[in-house]
């Protein structure tokens, strides 16, 4: 059987570094994303040399030669990850434009950008959001929250839109993932009594999200006897949410 071929936006690192590794692993296709030259072709070679695409997701001119590239490799995506983002407060707190730009918009640019390359018989696309984006979490940037709430609208209202009646669409709301070099490691690192603390007092599974946990449930999501699931935001937080 020919091998699904996955696109994962945001890739050279972080979850999507992680998820690319799992999709491998899995024996599918996997091209990864990023903006970085330098770190797209380190990411490639120890991902075993898979095949990387340079492109500024926020920029639509870059995301057209993205296209044409792939057109021009005769590549069909079967699942497409938008997982590049990023909540970094000094940048994505009160500047709603680069907040959107690097959040919302980067994904929806990426999506209508590469439509063309859909398999037209069966069509996968997870969105990587937050629970910022459902839920009023303390501290978080207020951009990055709004630009989240506006991408999990945008999986369920797309979801009803003719041209894509073929394709499956969700989103994952995210609460707090650890993995290596993550901002979570980071706060443990440098104070891990008040971590660790913060984690007992507001998650009841009192315990980090992992990348095995978001890969099982992406692997479900694009599960071809999956069929019924799209135009939803699933949570995954190990409970932290307070929403009945």
């Amino acid at each position: 059987m020919k091998k699904k071929t996955v696109f994962i936006s945001g890739s050279t690192r972080g979850i999507g570094f992680n998820l690319a590794k799992k999709f491998i692993e899995d024996e599918y296709e996997v091209l990864i994303n990023g903006s970085n030259l330098k770190n797209l072709k380190k990411a490639s070679s120890k991902l075993g040399n898979c095949k990387y695409y340079l492109a500024d997701l926020t920029d639509e001119i870059q995301i057209k030669s993205l296209r044409n590239k792939l057109i021009k490799q005769k590549k069909k995506l079967d699942i497409l990850i938008c997982n590049y983002g990023h909540s970094k407060k000094s940048k994505t707190d009160l500047n709603f434009d680069y907040a959107y730009k690097t959040n919302f918009f980067s994904t929806t640019n990426l999506i209508f950008g590469l439509k063309k390359l859909f398999n037209k018989k069966y069509m996968d696309i997870i969105c990587i959001s937050s629970i910022c984006g459902k839920y009023v979490i303390p501290g978080a940037p207020i951009g990055y929250s709004l630009a989240k709430s506006s991408l999990n609208h945008f999986v369920k209202l797309i979801n009803f839109h003719p041209d894509f009646s073929n394709i499956k669409i969700n989103s994952i709301a995210l609460g707090n993932v650890m993995f290596k070099g993550s901002l979570w490691e980071k706060k443990i690192k440098k104070n891990k009594k008040e971590t660790l603390e913060f984690i007992k007092k507001n998650v009841p599974n009192k315990k980090f999200i992992s990348i095995n946990d978001i890969y099982e449930l992406c692997s479900l999501l694009v599960n071809k006897k999956n069929k019924s699931l799209t135009g939803s935001t699933i949570v995954l937080d190990n409970g932290q949410n307070r929403s009945f």
